[in-house]
């Protein structure tokens, strides 16, 4: 048990290139507001597994796709479990820490999300398109993602992804804006939608509806997280409703800077009376 404040080792990989957004300033940030309450050190992905003995915990944030560092991540992951080190969000997530399974479950159980299926010979279970979106089961950032026109959405075509191995098919949804739900164990924080489908990380604010708070919910209760961050990543379709698009549970960017003092405040709040309760669950402080 440590004697003074949580040693955190902190994931992210401040030089990542993010298309739209920067890393650095978000995680920059967020540990010098952290810093306040845990003793903290920064690393790079690659390093975690190497270092995480050395702290009470393992705090994971932008540290961006997996596959750009698959072998680390699935040492770090293994390592983290033989030896109990906490680590935040915890390893059980269901959504993207767990690849995109979560999308092909989600649709066999009729939930409201992007119809997806993970067999060429299994596109007939699709609405008709001209268009399909084909993305690896492992990817995140647009990493590995392709449109294709309904002709190529063949089992060739769909199979060839070089490098990213297994794939996801959905049919392309001409949705009206993408909107997104941020969740600090399962409680609601703020939502940022994007009014312009071809600038998906020019955000503005966004005051949901009771409808779409239950929508968002629903997903954030399906994963069974009891701490962590989480986003809900959904599109309006044109008849108005909600489709989900992601469930980001292992990293999701937050885009505190779209957020006004108050709102970025409350969250920050929220995250850290977060890793406190998340470190006393996990036996690592007393109280």
């Amino acid at each position: 048990m440590p004697a003074t404040r949580p040693r955190i080792l902190y994931v992210t990989d401040l030089a990542y290139p993010a298309r739209g957004r920067r890393y650095c300033d978000e995680d920059i940030f967020l540990t010098s507001r952290l810093r306040e309450e845990f003793d903290l050190a920064l690393c790079h992905p690659r390093d975690a597994a190497a270092l995480m003995d050395g702290f009470d915990a393992v705090v994971v944030r932008n540290s961006g796709p997996v596959l750009g560092y698959l072998d680390a991540y699935e040492e770090f992951r293994a390592r983290a479990l033989a030896t109990g080190t906490p680590v935040y969000n915890p390893l059980t997530g269901r959504g993207d820490m767990a690849g995109k399974q979560y999308l092909l479950d989600l649709t066999d159980a009729g939930l409201p999300v992007i119809p997806t299926v993970g067999r060429p010979e299994d596109l007939h279970r699709l609405p008709r398109a001209e268009r399909y979106v084909v993305k690896p089961r492992l990817g995140a950032d647009s990493h590995g993602l392709r449109i294709v026109p309904a002709a190529e959405a063949s089992a060739p075509a769909v199979g060839d992804v070089g490098d990213v191995g297994d794939v996801l098919v959905q049919p392309y949804v001409d949705f009206v804006y993408e909107v997104s739900f941020y969740f600090v164990d399962q409680d609601f924080q703020y939502a940022l939608h994007a009014p312009d489908p071809a600038a998906r990380w020019r955000l503005e604010p966004y005051r949901p509806t009771s409808a779409d708070l239950d929508f968002a919910r629903r997903f954030v209760a399906w994963n069974t997280l009891g701490h962590g961050i989480q986003r809900v990543d959904a599109c309006r379709a044109p008849d108005g409703k909600l489709l989900l698009v992601e469930l980001e549970d292992l990293n999701p960017y937050l885009s505190l800077d779209a957020l006004d003092d108050a709102t970025r405040d409350a969250f920050v709040a929220a995250t850290t009376a977060s890793l406190h309760r998340f470190l006393r669950a996990s036996g690592v402080v007393r109280g």
